[in-house]
């Protein structure tokens, strides 16, 4: 079940609506927070720590300094106990932002630079809020920036060259998504990586390959993660972005990682999305039944279905009614759990009456 969207209250004054209200624009897209911007503007005699305590009604409350919102003279017993002491009684996140040159006390903690709406102070302020660390943001390339401006700071899709740059780009904003997912998505179809995803994010996929896709859409659009496709094309892979809250980046070329297990699903998938290239047949048919039981362990049941019809499609020219019959006999059984019995009927009297070897029904 998704979890409800934090609520954020931002205390600040009139005189400083415009930089509260960039700055809640920007955490409602990057930080997957409820910003109640009228609610946290004061008003005429209003005082900043009154409208604090109004705030702890909030999941966080942040306290806007200026010249136009802080006190002078501002003692401590005036906002000890409400930005301090009742605060963590409550258990009520609190932090403290300044939005010019003013001096807050300096023993108000976290605080945040956002003079001139500066990206690095909004950035460690997001970061902040999702429950990130209060560390110096580390230095990057124009490139990354761009890419952290696109697709890190709110949801978007972003496309690079070399799958290095992906990998550099998730090292580096990591802080700002609740979990990145990784794809090799050359010389693979989109069944095989559908079920890839679902497999890593630990639901069972025994749908359809378009339902399956609808599904971790859904799932993957209401949550902020960080798809990564490499060795992709953008149009190739254009349905598996989620979209919604959800950000990916595709690199064009593949990755330089360590070539996948000779009987892995994956090196499996690949060898017979190109035909059995280069195998001999004994071992193919080992390969496909490989595959077909490792689709069936984890539920994956429209990547089984696929290696089914790529089997049966090579049995056919070579003509072997042995695994005709084997292969069709697994696809009957998944398009009858999928409710696509008029398929199932036609390649079961196929089945009978071409593969078999005992006499078929006539087909009513």
């Amino acid at each position: 079940m998704q979890a409800l969207t934090p609520i954020l209250f931002p205390c600040y004054a009139a005189a400083d609506r415009e930089i509260a209200g960039a700055m809640a624009r920007f955490l409602e897209h990057g930080a997957d927070v409820r910003v109640l911007l009228e609610e946290g503007e004061m008003g005429a005699g209003e005082e900043l720590a009154e409208k604090a305590r109004e705030g702890r009604m909030a999941d966080i409350v942040l306290v806007l300094f200026s010249r136009h919102s802080l006190p002078s003279p501002w003692p401590r017993s005036r906002w000890e106990d409400a930005l301090q002491k009742e605060p963590a009684e409550e258990n009520v996140r609190m932090g403290f932002v300044k939005c010019d040159d003013c001096a807050p006390p300096r023993v108000l903690a976290p605080q945040f630079e956002l003079a001139g709406l500066a990206t690095g102070g909004l950035r460690r302020l997001k970061r902040w809020i999702r429950g990130g660390t209060l560390g110096a943001l580390e230095p990057h390339s124009p490139e990354l920036e761009a890419l952290g401006a696109a697709i890190a700071d709110q949801p978007g899709t972003a496309t690079v060259e070399q799958a290095a740059v992906s990998a550099e780009f998730a090292r580096i904003f990591r802080e700002d998504f609740d979990e990145i997912l990784r794809l090799e998505c050359g010389g693979r179809s989109l069944t095989a990586l559908a079920g890839d995803l679902g497999w890593q994010l630990g639901l069972r996929l025994e749908g359809e390959a378009a339902s399956n896709r609808a599904r971790l859409r859904d799932f993957c659009s209401q949550r902020r993660f960080l798809l990564l496709l490499d060795g992709a094309s953008a149009d190739a892979v254009q349905p598996l972005a989620p979209g919604g809250r959800c950000s990916t980046l595709i690199s064009s070329a593949d990755s330089a990682e360590m070539p996948a297990a000779a009987e892995s699903l994956r090196a499996i998938q690949r060898r017979f999305l190109h035909g059995g290239a280069a195998r001999r047949w004994p071992e193919l048919c080992h390969l496909a039944r490989q595959g077909i039981r490792i689709t069936g362990e984890q539920g994956r049941v429209a990547e089984r279905f696929e290696l089914l019809q790529q089997w049966h499609a090579l049995a056919e020219a070579r003509t072997d009614r042995r695994v005709l019959e084997e292969s069709a006999r697994e696809m009957i059984w998944i398009l009858e759990s999928w409710d696509r019995l008029d398929e199932a009927r036609a390649l079961e009297h196929r089945r009978a009456t071409e593969y078999a070897e005992q006499m078929a029904l006539p087909l009513e």
